[in-house]
């Protein structure tokens, strides 16, 4: 039997599902019988968490008690100096998830404006979407999972507040060309704002053919996002920023909630970007493990796709589920997709350390092998 007051919750709000995960070490662990888990499944870094992060927290530990400064100054210069952009046209956030909730609110308008994407798309742009009242149109990638820009244009209308992009896209890891982005912009209203999540940006080779970020102050109506929880190994902190004209940024930190950036996140994020040598190990890291998986999977007789983020698409050459559970009884994580993307044989890897990723073909090797 329901409460009274849940019988008046919104509309919107009763046909949500709560966000569901991958199976975490310990249950892998608990349901297995295992004592040891090769995690590559959720994308994060493959080194773990910067040396320097780690004398951050412990320093700063005993401030937690304390509020941040409010709109993370110190932050924002280092984000500033380390990307070479305009501090002013920075937000940080609790996660880039607060700034695209941030860009939602202030530039749609429930009942008037709708909001565009692809599909599949980064689930927050939906969930938010749909919790502020706002129409979200979506339209299916192409069959090799690169942009069809044409549909996504047909959707665009002069009510379209926000169109999303996310490149290097997940889950295939396909990044579209700079210039196409900048086409795309072009044909937008002026009044829409085009957000570019670049969430796994830093792991592509050639950023300059790929990146709006060192290109974003060209354009009034350009957004571009960037996260700590990935190259900068900081996914459990959450921290991320938006890049911005300095009009908008303003919009959105009148808005904001106080403190919003937690101490320890501001503190972890300064230091990382100051750890050279770590962020140059783990693109290295990553692009070789990139291509090494590439070769051997493709030599197993699964079809890899193109990527430039942190982690791989493969169609495999036997049911996925059944690659996925042979796996995880290895002690093996990986993220097959058949839920939310309806592809039976599509599996998404993450890349890890080149013993990881040696394990894991090893692995593959021995289950195909015994088909």
């Amino acid at each position: 039997m329901s409460s009274k007051v849940c019988e008046a919750i919104r509309a919107e709000v009763k046909s949500f599902s709560p966000y569901t995960a991958g199976k975490s070490i310990d249950e892998v662990k608990e349901a297995y019988g295992l004592d040891s888990i090769i995690k590559l499944a959720s994308n994060e870094n493959p080194l773990g968490t910067s040396p320097r992060v780690q004398d951050a927290i412990k320093l700063y530990a005993d401030h937690a008690f304390r509020y941040a400064q409010v709109g993370t100054p110190h932050l924002i210069e280092a984000i500033a100096q380390y990307f070479h952009i305009p501090e002013d046209s920075i937000v940080t956030g609790n996660g880039s998830d607060e700034v695209i909730d941030m860009l939602i609110r202030v530039k749609a308008t429930p009942g008037k404006n709708n909001i565009v994407a692809f599909d599949p798309c980064f689930s927050m742009y939906k969930v938010q979407s749909r919790l502020c009242g706002i129409e979200f149109r979506q339209t299916p990638l192409r069959d090799d999972f690169t942009f069809d820009w044409d549909n996504l244009l047909n959707l665009v209308d002069e009510n379209t507040s926000i169109v999303f992009i996310t490149t290097p896209d997940n889950p295939s890891g396909y990044a579209p060309p700079v210039e196409e982005i900048i086409s795309l912009h072009s044909k937008l209203p002026k009044e829409c704002l085009l957000v570019v999540d670049e969430a796994y940006m830093d792991f592509a080779e050639n950023l300059d053919s790929y990146s709006m970020l060192p290109r974003f102050t060209e354009y009034e109506n350009i957004c571009v996002l960037r996260t700590f929880s990935k190259c900068f190994g900081l996914a459990g902190l959450r921290l991320g920023f938006g890049a911005m004209h300095p009009d908008l940024a303003e919009y959105l930190r009148r808005i904001r909630a106080p403190f919003n950036v937690n101490i320890l996140a501001e503190q972890a994020g300064i230091a990382v970007l100051k750890d050279t040598p770590f962020i140059e190990e783990t693109l290295r890291v990553t692009r070789e493990g990139r291509e090494y998986l590439t070769k051997e999977l493709t030599a197993l007789d699964f079809n890899v796709y193109p990527s430039l983020a942190n982690f791989i698409m493969v169609e495999a050459p036997v049911d996925g589920s059944y690659l996925n559970e042979e796996l995880l009884k290895r002690g093996l994580i990986i993220r097959p997709l058949v839920k939310g993307y309806n592809l039976s044989k599509h599996l998404r890897i993450s890349i890890g350390t080149a013993r990881e990723n040696q394990v894991l073909i090893s692995a593959l090797k021995e289950i195909l092998n015994a088909e």
